[in-house]
């Protein structure tokens, strides 16, 4: 073989030999590696399905998912028809999920950007899911309560301390918790029925209503989003809370609509929402 020959054939052998260890070299996130606040583990595929499930995550919704990793819960949600964002702040993980959801199609509807979840804003989000600890779950609670009533907030593993979930489910020795965003209330509200006194622990309620034959306490009493409920006496209430104005109706020993307006000259107590 002539020598330039030679020169050729031992550059192409070193061309295609150079090849796969490029591919190696590409970024792969690894469980464990270090993250600004967290330690990164993937989450299950059967597990990232139940979140959303919980969530009931469709076409209409949002999903922002805070400290997003790889990408595959954003990902599965724009598979099921929702718009969605991962917050994440390593860089390469944002590169590496903006690729994955180049693979699954899904660019239109799932994004991924680098930034600090804490001072993000995440308040256009229907549903909000992360993965974090108990401790950045408190940090972030005060924005989280500061969200539409009826946003749905999704978290792997941690709770909220006090905050008790509306719904707790597990799979395969994992916990999934679920929080549904609730509307502030407390107060002294005059209404058709006469004057509604509420307290606010989160979503749960307490207080009377007071008509002309005098104070029943309320029982049952709670708030899903923005919609309320509670019992006096023998009647069940039901309503939409808007602002500082509830509409709702009334069923048992009586029926019918009713309605309520905040009054602010005369408020109960702060919603313990902290």
């Amino acid at each position: 073989m002539k020598k330039t020959g030679l020169v050729a054939s031992l550059f192409a052998a070193a061309l295609l030999a150079a090849a796969p260890l490029a591919s190696a070299a590409e970024y792969q996130p690894q469980p464990y590696q270090e993250g600004k606040d967290v330690i990164w583990l993937p989450t299950p595929q059967e597990f990232v399905d139940k979140m959303l499930d919980m969530a009931q995550v469709g076409d209409k919704d949002y999903v922002i998912d805070l400290g997003s990793g790889d990408g595959r819960l954003v990902i599965t949600a724009a598979k099921r028809g929702a718009r969605g964002l991962g917050i994440e702040y390593n860089p390469d993980m944002v590169e590496f999920s903006n690729q994955a959801a180049e693979k699954a199609r899904v660019t239109e509807h799932a994004k991924f950007i680098k930034a600090d979840i804490f001072e993000s804003d995440f308040s256009q989000a229907t549903v909000v899911t992360m993965y974090l600890l108990s401790s950045l779950n408190l940090k972030l609670r005060p924005k989280i309560l500061d969200l539409k009533p009826g946003t749905r907030v999704v978290s792997h593993a941690f709770d909220m301390a006090d905050w008790q979930a509306d719904r707790i489910e597990a799979v395969a020795g994992r916990t999934a918790y679920l929080w549904i965003v609730p509307a502030r209330v407390a107060g002294s509200w005059q209404s058709t029925l006469g004057e509604l006194t509420l307290k606010q622990n989160f979503q749960m309620l307490e207080g009377t209503l007071k008509t002309g034959t005098g104070a029943v306490p309320i029982s049952k009493a709670r708030l899903n989003g923005d919609q309320i409920r509670f019992s006096a006496g023998a009647v069940e209430y039901s309503g939409r809370v808007s602002g500082n104005r509830i509409e709702g109706s009334f069923e048992g020993a009586a029926s019918g609509t009713w309605s309520a307006t905040l009054r602010d000259n005369n408020p109960v107590s702060s919603p313990k929402i902290p």
